[in-house]
């Protein structure tokens, strides 16, 4: 490269990088638990290793439409191992962004609100 010149822009994303926006979601609270220091990415990767691999074990296709859910999988037991949270914390919130869900119209973030959480399970 020449001097004083800049490489190229990187080409253009043709496909969408999450097919669901919870995949968003799941990568984002990932990166916020690896900088509360919850895991080390080294952690990280094992962990999500040996989900793959139990599944691809247990018959999963392998063929990369199931990635998240193995993601969304190796964050639960992460959690859970780690004490942040507890499985019925989980359940509770998986149903209280259901509702959010219902409740929003198309196209418009899901938020959750203070009567979404009224059933949530505390530590």
């Amino acid at each position: 490269m020449m001097p004083n010149t800049r490489p190229p822009p990187p080409p253009e994303i043709t496909t969408a990088v999450f097919s669901e926006p919870w995949q968003a979601h799941a990568l984002a609270m990932t990166l916020q638990l690896h900088e509360r220091g919850v895991f080390t990415w080294p952690e990280w990767a094992e962990a999500l290793a040996a989900e793959i691999t139990s599944a691809q074990t247990a018959g999963d296709p392998d063929d990369g439409s199931t990635y998240y859910t193995h993601w969304l999988n190796t964050l639960e037991k992460l959690v859970i191992s780690r004490q942040i949270g507890t499985p019925a914390q989980i359940h509770s919130l998986e149903h209280a962004w259901e509702a959010a869900a219902l409740r929003t119209p198309h196209g418009q973030p899901i938020e959750l609100v203070d009567t979404d959480l009224h059933h949530l399970v505390t530590l």
